[in-house]
């Protein structure tokens, strides 16, 4: 009897261990994603892309990112493209639909066209870069299952390590993050393959204060098999603007504000 009540006990606490490191890992990632995504009222920045094989050639991109909160998770971003010329003019949208697929539009000046972009192409290179189309505005928190695993140090800093496991079929079999528990960005992102290879790896590199807020200026993704890998920095940030509603329409993905893109 004595062993079957020891075994009971156990079996509770090792479960109520399991359950509050979910609860946990849930809390963590939804405070990150609060942290990297959601900051201020909205955000205008110039971004420099650069795409950087194994030997070292790179290819750049000069773009203008706006991005516009609207209460309760929703969120709009406008993406326009200055350089190389072949992609001036080209023009990205989002429209995020909390626990909904996000809507994505691209214009291509060349076809004078927009593309919606279907949700199945997620997980798609945003532009030919190591970056997907699901990391310029984010991945939904409920698509996957956070465990906090541990908590450890990352080049001198205190983070949460979380593992993301998806609650369907996906690129990635789990992700693994670290976050720091100062500001709750993420640090540092590893991803496995369903044979349980590391394939890809994202860094946040640079983290400044800018107008109160702790902002990732700098970051990569790399894809691990091929050395290839995509560095992009932001500049001129500013928080709080003023930026209309009606931006974020499909009729100025053609002509954009000018004002905007100053």
């Amino acid at each position: 009897m004595k062993k079957i009540i020891t075994l009971a006990l156990s079996l509770t606490l090792a479960l109520f261990i399991s359950v509050h490191a979910e609860t946990r890992g849930e809390e963590i990632i939804a405070k990150s994603q609060e942290a990297f995504y959601y900051q201020g009222k909205n955000l205008k920045a110039r971004v420099s892309m650069n795409l950087v094989n194994k030997e070292g050639k790179t290819r750049g991109r000069k773009l203008i990112m706006l991005r516009k909160n609207f209460g309760s998770g929703e969120q709009k971003y406008f993406i326009y493209f200055e350089m190389p010329q072949d992609v001036r003019g080209m023009t990205f949208m989002v429209h995020k639909l909390p626990e909904k697929d996000d809507l994505r539009w691209l214009f291509i000046p060349a076809l004078k066209m927009v593309r919606r972009i279907a949700a199945s192409d997620r997980r798609s290179s945003f532009v030919g870069s190591d970056f997907t189309y699901e990391d310029v505005s984010g991945r939904d928190i409920n698509a996957d299952k956070h465990t906090l695993k541990k908590e450890d140090k990352l080049n001198g800093m205190d983070c949460y390590v979380i593992e993301s496991v998806p609650n369907e079929k996906d690129e990635f079999s789990r992700k693994i993050s670290w976050i720091d528990k100062n500001n709750y960005l993420p640090r540092q992102e590893e991803y496995y393959n369903t044979q349980g290879e590391l394939y890809r790896s994202f860094n946040a590199v640079e983290i400044k204060d800018i107008d109160g807020f702790p902002t990732v200026t700098k970051r990569t993704v790399k894809d691990i098999k091929t050395g290839h890998y995509t560095e992009v920095v932001f500049d001129f940030i500013k928080y709080n603007i003023d930026i209309e509603d009606t931006l974020f329409e499909e009729r100025f993905m053609q002509n954009p504000p000018r004002r905007l893109l100053e």
